[in-house]
């Protein structure tokens, strides 16, 4: 059945990230009525851009299913179920969390792709190449030069612009995140980011891409879709595209009318079990 309560919002960041991306989307919500969660990633935590930067060491050798644990524990501490929502590797992650079945709804920002969905754009391959192009540094915490941000979250903006956002948001990357994210997509059964894309008792998932991003164009997400489609399952994936949004679209110029978007089909469609 469907809530008209005011569920709670748990708010799950992406790579290079930390919760403060999420600043824009938590303090909406919170005005609208609801608790937000908003957690870091394991390492990441409360702390501050500037001291992640100068002492990454807690973010080195963490990996996908430590990651989701980690939510796991914070989620069924709760005392009652919340909406999940989820951008980059944090949709990913918030994936995850629904085929644990740990939320009344779920929404995938620009998401990266669980394990057997292997439709990795040009774009996307080279987002991930500072990291990739190392195989000695998958347990490193390797920084995001402003040039790759540039192209991966600021590429609607002039290169000062992108420079800002960097300076107030950029950290440094969990290298086996990555490595075990690309891995997975060619291993489905065995991939660290494994889903059950069948499950028939799956609380309804939104899955959002943006236009012109790099990082997650919209033929992953598409590809998404599509794969928890073609399972026949009954439970409720929905698709929506937006149109000249890049992968910071949760900040980007007009980020409300994804929000209000995202809150709106969550709060709709948000189940309780009876």
């Amino acid at each position: 059945m469907t809530t008209t309560e005011k569920s709670p919002i748990v708010l799950v960041h992406g790579l290079w990230m930390t919760p403060k991306s999420w600043d824009t989307w938590a303090e909406r919500f919170r005005a609208a009525g609801h608790e937000v969660i908003v957690p870091g990633w394991p390492g990441i935590d409360d702390r501050s851009v500037a001291d992640i930067r100068s002492n990454p060491e807690a973010l080195k050798g963490i990996g996908i299913r430590q990651i989701v644990d980690h939510y796991d524990r914070i989620i069924r501490a709760l005392p009652t179920k919340p909406i999940i929502m989820g951008h980059s590797f944090g949709g990913l992650f918030t994936q995850m969390l629904a085929d644990r079945g740990l939320g009344v709804a779920y929404v995938g920002v620009t998401p990266g792709q669980p394990a057997g969905i292997s439709t990795l754009p040009l774009a996307t391959l080279w987002t991930g190449t500072p990291i990739l192009s190392n195989p000695f540094g998958r347990n490193g915490a390797k920084p995001l030069s402003k040039r790759h941000f540039h192209f991966t979250f600021g590429n609607d903006l002039t290169r000062a612009e992108s420079d800002r956002i960097w300076e107030e948001q950029a950290v440094n990357s969990y290298n086996r995140v990555f490595f075990e994210g690309v891995a997975a997509a060619f291993n489905e059964k065995g991939g660290a980011s494994h889903v059950d894309y069948g499950r028939t008792d799956r609380a309804p998932l939104l899955i959002m891409t943006g236009e012109i991003d790099h990082v997650v164009p919209p033929a992953i997400g598409r590809a998404i879709v599509k794969k928890y489609r073609a399972t026949g399952s009954p439970a409720v994936v929905d698709y929506k595209e937006w149109p000249g949004r890049t992968h910071r679209i949760v900040s980007q110029d007009g980020w409300e009318d994804v929000a209000e978007y995202a809150l709106a089909w969550a709060t709709s469609h948000a189940r309780v079990d009876a």
